[in-house]
């Protein structure tokens, strides 16, 4: 299971799991360990959630979560707003996503905690980006993903 280049994936509380389970045609409903669920699909015939609007989804949640535990120190949101886009391309690598972007709408209150968060906000960005976003820093490093049959 673990790797000899990151002893803390010796770890049993480092591993991560969702189970899917097929519930309709191009329809699937996801489960976390806390029992959490959420569907998601080919988004052809319906509004659910595609795999890539996921990843996406995944990618802001997890930077918007870093900033709001950084930023949020500092003051408290008055707004804040991810928007997240990415352009699907197929060619000699297969089908990825590729010029990936996060743009964040913060607003804080004025006064001096509010001009903190604010002057602190590119570090903050920086701090996940580099740092702290598991999502991001994973699609950024790049990890072989293992198919198996049990």
């Amino acid at each position: 299971m673990g790797n000899p280049e990151h002893p803390a994936a010796e770890r049993p509380d480092s591993e991560r799991t969702v189970d899917l389970v097929r519930t309709g045609k191009a329809r699937f409903t996801a489960t976390n360990v806390r029992g959490g669920t959420i569907e998601f699909g080919d988004g052809v015939d319906d509004d659910a959630f595609t795999p890539i609007e996921l990843l996406l989804t995944a990618l802001g949640g997890c930077a918007g979560l870093d900033l709001d535990a950084i930023l949020g120190k500092r003051a408290e949101f008055e707004f804040f707003g991810i928007n997240v886009r990415a352009d699907k391309v197929r060619d000699d690598h297969g089908n990825h996503l590729v010029n990936i972007q996060l743009t964040f709408d913060a607003e804080f209150p004025e006064g001096e905690a509010g001009q903190a968060a604010r002057d602190f906000l590119p570090n903050a960005m920086a701090k996940s980006r580099d740092r702290i976003c598991t999502v991001s820093r994973t699609v950024q490093l790049g990890t072989p993903v293992e198919y198996r049959v049990p």
